[in-house]
């Protein structure tokens, strides 16, 4: 079975799973954080070296605003949990998205997980958090226009690579399979960019219940795709 070198996840489910057990979706937040844990490790395992997910978009504060401090404060446990599972196994961490509106301590824990894993050797396991694509999209673009306002780009220059070298995601490869769970089938705003060639998988199963067999399961799926780039197959 050949394994993707970088597989993108929407975490999705997570208040639906709990309403569907008489919990609050407080409570669905917390298990599936949990279970971003045991998927990382079992990632590394399968031999996948990237990872990304969608831990909270840019839409996200919309939300009830309890349950947005609910998610804020599960952030900042998981943050801590998370400095102790890339010890623990090798992990490099790294936050895309705009963390400016999260509070200090939040932004604070985020600079230092990303310092005290950036030479690490196993799984690059990324979080979007307060992402959204148009907006890093916007953001790229008005960096790329102050850069040629002060004469630090030429505008003749600007390709897509140098595009790419503004987004969040500027030195990592692009995800081959992108996974949603819990029966949604929409990108709601995660990587437009680098999902340009990616193959989808969407499953019904919401995140919380989401397991190494369903993991097995998109990528053997994965495997029967026959993946063409401008008509041509992969190699």
């Amino acid at each position: 079975m050949k394994v993707p070198q970088h597989i993108a996840i929407i975490l999705d489910g997570n208040g639906r799973w709990a309403k569907a057990k008489g919990m609050p979706r407080n409570y669905g937040h917390a298990q599936g954080s949990k279970n971003v844990e045991k998927i990382c490790e079992e990632a590394w395992r399968m031999g996948i070296k990237y990872l990304t997910v969608y831990a909270f978009s840019t839409e996200n504060w919309s939300r009830p605003k309890g349950e947005v401090a609910a998610l804020m404060t599960l952030l900042r446990n998981y943050m801590k949990t998370c400095l102790k599972t890339a010890a623990k196994n090798d992990m490099k961490i790294r936050v895309i998205g705009d963390i400016e509106p999260l509070d200090d301590d939040i932004k604070n824990r985020i600079r230092e997980l990303e310092e005290a894993t950036v030479n690490n050797g196993g799984l690059n396991f990324t979080i979007a958090l307060n992402y959204g694509s148009r907006d890093e999209m916007t953001r790229a673009a008005r960096k790329m226009a102050q850069d040629c306002a002060d004469g630090k780009l030429d505008p003749a220059r600007i390709d897509e690579g140098v595009f790419e070298s503004y987004l969040d995601t500027h030195g990592i490869p692009d995800p081959d399979l992108m996974i949603r769970t819990s029966g949604e089938q929409r990108l709601s705003n995660y990587l437009l960019w680098q999902l340009a060639y990616s193959e989808f998988y969407f499953s019904d199963v919401p995140w919380p219940d989401f397991t190494k067999e369903e993991l097995v399961e998109a990528i053997e799926e994965f495997n029967h795709r026959h993946r063409r780039f401008g008509g041509v197959e992969e190699a």
